[in-house]
């Protein structure tokens, strides 16, 4: 685990991991990232069955987070498809100490999961309501 001197963040070694079983086993469907005491560590695992709203409705209405979500579609051919989905949850109701500190660390997480394949910035549920998670998948 290293901290970053640019934002002064570490992200500790369980989110590399856990991310790399979703990428490879796919044994989570989602996994909730917070900011805790200068590092980047696990909040949540979301079991494969859970669904996309389950996902959201695990996000903390006043608080930012980084998640990562594994999205199951059928493309316009009818093929099977799945892509990880990186969202940055930073609310409007949250602190704007705390959306600073989300957002001068994104970059530096992001470089730490590789393996991303759609980014998603959202303020409110809507900007990443399950029909814009289906649009960007295409």
């Amino acid at each position: 685990m290293q901290a970053n001197a640019a934002s002064g963040m570490a992200v500790h070694d369980e989110c590399k991991l856990k991310f790399l079983e979703l990428k490879a086993k796919r044994i989570y469907r989602f996994i909730i990232f917070k900011i805790d005491a200068q590092q980047v560590v696990v909040e949540k695992l979301g079991n494969p069955e859970e669904t996309y709203e389950d996902f959201t409705n695990a996000l903390p209405a006043d608080e930012c987070r980084y998640a990562v979500f594994d999205f199951d579609f059928v493309t316009n051919e009818n093929c099977q498809k799945s892509k990880i989905f990186f969202i940055a949850w930073s609310p409007d109701t949250s602190k704007v100490r705390m959306k600073m500190v989300y957002a001068s660390s994104k970059d530096r997480f992001k470089r730490e999961i590789d393996g991303i394949q759609v980014e998603l910035q959202a303020t409110d549920p809507s900007e990443m309501s399950l029909d814009i998670i289906k649009l960007r998948a295409l």
